[in-house]
């Protein structure tokens, strides 16, 4: 769907290739704001569900960890979360090595199976960096947020507020009107340097054609991002010796264009949380926002009258 919009719109030439403007930001799972002690509760509910599916009595003591869990959301003082969360792990261990011992002898389909293996890897994986946490790590790669959201993974993107996001990279590219050209998904952070020439690809691959003009900020400068996209003439990688004075202002400007850009995306075209679960559910919410996203803002310059006649009869908008 989002697809064939987008083609009708390049076709009719509403979409101009002038212009690649790059940048990325954080797309927000719709999870609550992960704690330790938070983290342990919620794997016992995942845990207990399980348990509902097939039958099984509960195998710990419900009445200490709900007196545990009053104890957490009443006292949250820094001196006392450390001994709620060492508590609440012995707990959650115990149980772990029993929730272990019951999946390998469970009996059913191989889909039901399958996913409590599923279940249970995660929690093992989860039970893992509680150790390193208690070891005095601090940096634990593939940090688990949240057992509804496995491949969110916090990101801090240099900004004030908020200063950490709970969620997946997203990769956007526009043209100087505005339009987003392409969207891309990724767990985790990975290094705008690298995602600098896939994104160009895939912008000349939708375009049909190299743009005048690839601008980004200094998180993609490198020796060879400054000759990617090959054949465009003008590579701005925010540092104004990149282009020539006479196009200077219209990079600096497009630039900051970008800004304004990925801020109405977030705050006003749905990226600013995945109400989707998984990677392919962030996926498709977004490819779903994108088309949203192009609808609007042809109808944006639709009724400002900054559309070209060619254009509105090759859409059958003009006789």
């Amino acid at each position: 769907m989002e697809s064939i919009i987008f083609n009708i719109l390049r076709v009719a030439k509403v979409i101009d290739t002038d212009s690649m403007l790059i940048d990325s930001t954080v797309l927000p799972d719709n999870i609550i704001y992960p704690t330790d002690v938070g983290l342990i509760f919620k794997a016992f509910r995942k845990m207990e569900q399980f348990a509902r599916q097939y039958y099984i009595p509960i195998w710990w003591d419900r009445k200490e960890l709900r007196q545990l869990r009053r104890e957490y959301n009443l006292n949250r003082k820094k001196t006392e979360i450390e001994d709620l969360f060492f508590d609440a792990l012995l707990i959650f261990s115990a149980g772990l090595r029993k929730f272990k011992t019951i999946v390998k002898s469970l009996e059913g389909p191989d889909q039901d199976r399958k996913k409590a293996q599923q279940l249970l890897a995660l929690l093992m994986l989860f039970q893992d960096q509680n150790a390193l946490k208690l070891a005095g790590e601090r940096h634990i790669p593939n940090r688990i947020v949240s057992f509804d959201e496995p491949d969110s993974r916090p990101i801090k993107k240099g900004k004030k507020h908020p200063s950490c996001e709970f969620g997946s990279t997203l990769q956007l590219s526009f043209n100087r009107q505005g339009f987003m050209i392409t969207m891309e998904n990724f767990i985790g952070k990975p290094n705008d340097k690298t995602l600098w020439p896939g994104t160009a690809q895939l912008f000349e691959k939708r375009m049909k054609g190299v743009p005048e003009h690839a601008i980004g900020d200094q998180g993609y400068r490198s020796r060879l991002n400054q000759v990617i996209p090959k054949g465009c003439p003008h590579i701005f990688l925010g540092k104004s010796q990149d282009v020539g004075e006479e196009k200077r202002d219209f990079c600096q400007k497009a630039r900051s264009a970008t800004e304004g850009f990925i801020a109405i995306s977030k705050n006003i075209r749905g990226f600013g949380c995945s109400l989707y679960q998984g990677s392919d559910g962030n996926r498709i919410w977004s490819l779903l926002c994108q088309t949203a996203y192009n609808l609007k803002k042809f109808l944006q310059l639709y009724n400002d009258e900054k559309i070209s006649e060619e254009s509105l009869m090759r859409l059958g908008l003009l006789g």
